[in-house]
């Protein structure tokens, strides 16, 4: 039975794609009578499935699951958005006494989510933003960069360079409100968290045992249709979010004859290593987080006590 605390306790499940997140957070639930909520930057989006990995009905063993495949992929979607409807969520599961365990990879979601962070409020400038991806196609997102690098440097540091959407809303902000996204996020950090949190990160002793699981989960999606899935959600007018996602934008080359079917796939590999990479860095920057590195001597079980121990420590349940 879990005690009822002044902060709201949650389990947070994260690491790179394809380290087997989803699969842990629902034997966890299973054990605390908890509910997942989705801390993935794709897998809201509806239609996008198969290349996001979304948790099957089998997968989910009836645990409830939030925050997945509700939001349309040509409409903007930003970390306030997510955060509102997060923060919403874990408050409605813990409130039926059920243990929220957020999972995912999107690092900013989850950051953002369990430190509290308070987002201003800027103004949309539906015309700037298009002029600015338009500029972006033509220049290349380097240019972005350097214009956002020329009055706000920490956030041209450290936003990820490709990423065009947060490139192009780091400089609205600033067209908008007068105000960086970095003094933004300054502002933001003064309110304390309302979460008791317990992060529990995957990953692997021998970084090519990832890499080999994420090959084979990559041919896994062309099995079950990521091609057709692919060509449906690039042909959708104003699809921004496939346009972003790796699995989607590799394929669009081969649609275009650009590309054979041979190479979209290795490059989907090798962008989604790459984004594992990137994930890990993240994650391993905060200290908060308890890392399981798993071997290939270690089995499922010995994965799932590792973590209720780390649970169990914060004292969350009684007898």
């Amino acid at each position: 039975m879990m005690n009822r605390n002044e902060k709201i306790p949650v389990v947070a499940v994260v690491g790179p794609t394809a380290s087997g997140k989803s699969r842990l957070a629902v034997w966890i639930a299973l054990q605390t009578d908890g509910e997942v909520i989705s801390a993935d930057s794709m897998q809201i989006y509806k239609g996008m499935d198969i290349g996001t990995a979304k948790p099957t009905k089998e997968e989910m063993r009836g645990v409830p699951h939030h925050l997945i495949d509700f939001a349309d992929p040509s409409r903007p979607f930003s970390v306030a958005d997510y955060v509102s409807l997060a923060s919403e969520c874990i408050s409605e599961v813990y409130s039926r006494g059920k243990l929220p365990i957020l999972v995912g990879g999107t690092g900013l979601y989850i950051r953002s989510l369990l430190r509290n962070i308070q987002f201003i409020e800027a103004d949309r400038d539906e015309k700037l933003r298009e002029e600015l991806t338009r500029k972006a196609e033509r220049e290349g997102p380097e240019a972005l960069v350097a214009e956002l690098e020329s009055f706000d440097p920490e956030s041209a540091k450290r936003i990820d360079p490709h990423n065009i959407v947060r490139l192009v809303r780091a400089i609205e902000i600033y067209r908008t409100s007068g105000i960086t996204m970095t003094e933004q996020l300054r502002r933001s950090k003064e309110a304390p968290s309302p979460y008791d949190a317990c992060m529990i990160g995957l990953d692997f002793k021998d970084r090519q045992t990832l890499y080999n699981r994420i090959n084979l989960r990559v041919d896994k999606m062309m099995e079950e249709g990521l091609l057709q899935e692919a060509k449906e959600v690039l042909s959708q007018s104003g699809s921004q979010a496939a346009l972003q996602a790796i699995g989607y934008k590799e394929l669009l080359p081969y649609f275009n004859g650009q590309y054979s079917l041979e190479e979209a796939v290795e490059k989907i590999k090798r962008e989604t290593r790459r984004y594992a990479k990137r994930q890990l860095t993240w994650f391993r920057r905060d200290t908060d987080v308890h890392w399981i590195i798993i071997d290939e001597s270690m089995d499922f079980d010995s994965v799932v006590e590792q973590a209720m121990q780390f649970i169990y420590r914060k004292g969350w349940f009684h007898e």
